[in-house]
């Protein structure tokens, strides 16, 4: 065979060879580490899929709406129950501490933030450009009271800032070690979210007012209160 045809052969079988070397090795990247934009724009895809399958079914965001303290303890519920389609186990909030936490900040939502903000929760944002209210007794401060388009938003961003903060990492950790026991201990859990306020007595008005909210749906459900 002439020097110069093989020469040329084995050139192209190389670019060949590496051609197919880097299709191989893009797929199985691809398959096995893959590009992680692109999963994240899959997963979101699939879950406004799911969400849009939902509402066809008339699973929409419950409005929270009360004229007592029943009513907006059921209602906080409702708006519970419908986030949690959406959350997974491992991530969700109990039901009995969101309720505790709104009825303590907002006074069973008839407070100024919870009417004019729809903030159930006390969320402060320091973002000028972010939609917020000022305190009445603090109008110059750096930050204000987060504005919601609905109060069951302000549910979702308050499960969402215990899921993500570092500050409640010790009581992601420990809800974590409940569920794997299968032994919830919500007081313990309570405890952990003393850095949600300043007040040095969060805690403990969040379990009192957690007794309240039992108390008023063992009322209701005529002493047979719905799991979490």
């Amino acid at each position: 065979m002439d020097k110069k045809l093989k020469q040329k052969i084995l050139k192209w079988f190389y670019i060949v060879a590496g051609t197919v070397f880097v299709i191989l090795s893009s797929y199985g990247a691809g398959t096995f580490f893959p590009n992680t934009h692109i999963k994240d724009k899959i997963l979101k895809a699939k879950e406004l899929n799911l969400l849009q399958e939902w509402k066809s079914y008339g699973f929409f965001q419950p409005s929270i709406e009360y004229s007592n303290k029943t009513e907006f303890v059921l209602a906080v519920g409702k708006c519970i129950a419908f986030h949690n389609l959406q959350i997974n186990i491992e991530s969700r909030v109990h039901r009995d501490i969101i309720v505790a936490m709104a009825v303590l900040e907002t006074g069973y939502g008839t407070s100024r933030f919870a009417n004019e903000a729809n903030n159930l929760f006390g969320i402060r944002t320091w973002r000028k450009n972010e939609p917020q209210l000022k305190a009445k007794g603090n109008p110059d401060a750096p930050w204000g009271v987060k504005k919601y388009k609905t109060k069951c938003d302000s549910v979702l961003d308050m499960i969402e800032t215990i899921n993500r903060h570092s500050a409640y990492e010790s009581f992601r950790t420990e809800r974590a070690e409940q569920l794997d026991s299968g032994k919830i201990d919500l007081d313990k859990q309570v405890d952990l979210l003393a850095k949600w306020s300043t007040n040095p007595d969060y805690v403990k008005l969040v379990k009192a007012k957690a007794k309240k909210v039992n108390e008023i749906l063992l009322k209701h459900y005529n002493g047979k209160v719905l799991a979490n």
